[in-house]
């Protein structure tokens, strides 16, 4: 990377030919410490009794902030093009404190 563009606000990627083809997951596990979010990525399959992590993602808490409100930007664009996404079986769910999941 270039230490001009990052500085002009221009950020280059790269992504490798061997991430590229991406990794499905079915399932997410999160957990978190004080400093650190931390969400594991798995693929769920019928009849298959365990399910295996593909990825593991470890974000700051900020970070895990802006991936939240990322991912609801993406989403609200994305039903507004498509329709609402509906998730069989869910029942209404309401905010409930949870116990502090550690990392």
């Amino acid at each position: 990377m270039n230490e001009n563009n990052n500085q002009n606000g221009n950020l280059q990627i790269e992504l490798p030919a061997e991430i590229s083809q991406g990794e499905y997951a079915n399932f997410a596990i999160i957990t978190h410490s004080s400093s650190d979010f931390v969400v594991d990525f798995a693929r769920v399959l019928p009849g298959v009794p365990k399910a295996h992590v593909n990825s593991r993602i470890i974000l700051a808490p900020e970070h895990a902030k802006r991936l939240l409100m990322a991912l609801q930007e993406n989403i609200v664009r994305y039903e507004r093009e498509y329709g609402a996404i509906k998730i069989p079986n869910q029942e209404p769910r309401t905010i409930a404190p949870f116990t502090r999941g550690e990392a």
